[in-house]
């Protein structure tokens, strides 16, 4: 009987929308994030197997210096700023995550590192895809890089992303001139929605083992 009822709360957890996390990962000022991310809270909630939060890194307390002990060892008594609670609140809630970032210098925001380094559980077993946007390469160089950073903290990183070359000019009043870039969209949600299914009934059946 208790592994029919474990079974049971499985597909019904698996049933209930997936709890997206979109992270605006500049905090550059002028930067154009907010609007990219905007938009993709837009697609998700659209795409209708989404509940959407969306966190601005603009908001948070990030500090570059971490404690002498890392989240992996300390757990529950790692030490977080106060006003970092809202992204890790977020990122402990989430089924999946977008991160939209930009690129500098061929790579991504210090902002965006912090963020990621001072966690580490809430990134294990769950997917993470990338919405970016820059200059020729639309931010590619930085999503290569970010794709590294968290298949090393367990996460699974989705293959479709989103990039928006030259966005300066791509862009007209907060959407992106393409018509196609919605289809894209939706084929980046799929693919996250399936994942954030798939991986939340694995980690109600049994724990991660990392």
């Amino acid at each position: 009987m208790e592994n029919t009822t474990n079974t049971t709360d499985a597909v019904q957890s698996a049933q209930a929308a997936n709890k997206l996390v979109i992270v605006v990962g500049s905090v550059r000022e002028g930067r154009f994030g907010p609007t990219v991310a905007s938009w993709v809270a837009e697609q998700a909630r659209n795409h209708g197997e989404f509940d959407v939060d969306v966190v601005d890194l603009a908001d948070i307390d990030l500090p570059l210096a971490l404690p002498a002990t890392p989240p992996k060892l300390a757990g529950d008594a790692y030490p977080r700023p106060e006003g970092m609670r809202p992204l890790t609140d977020a990122l402990d809630g989430a089924d999946a995550v977008v991160l939209v970032t930009p690129e500098y210098n061929h790579s991504y925001p210090a902002s965006l590192k912090a963020a990621i380094d001072w966690h580490f559980t809430q990134w294990t077993a769950k997917p993470v895809a990338f919405v970016s946007y820059g200059g020729g390469a639309g931010g590619r160089h930085a999503v290569l890089h970010l794709e590294n950073v968290l298949t090393e903290l367990h996460a699974v990183t989705i293959r479709d992303g989103l990039a928006f070359p030259n966005y300066f000019t791509s862009w007209e009043d907060g959407r992106p001139g393409d018509p196609e870039t919605e289809t894209y969209a939706k084929m980046l949600l799929n693919q996250l929605a399936w994942w954030a299914t798939a991986l939340k009934t694995a980690r109600a059946n049994a724990p991660y083992p990392a």
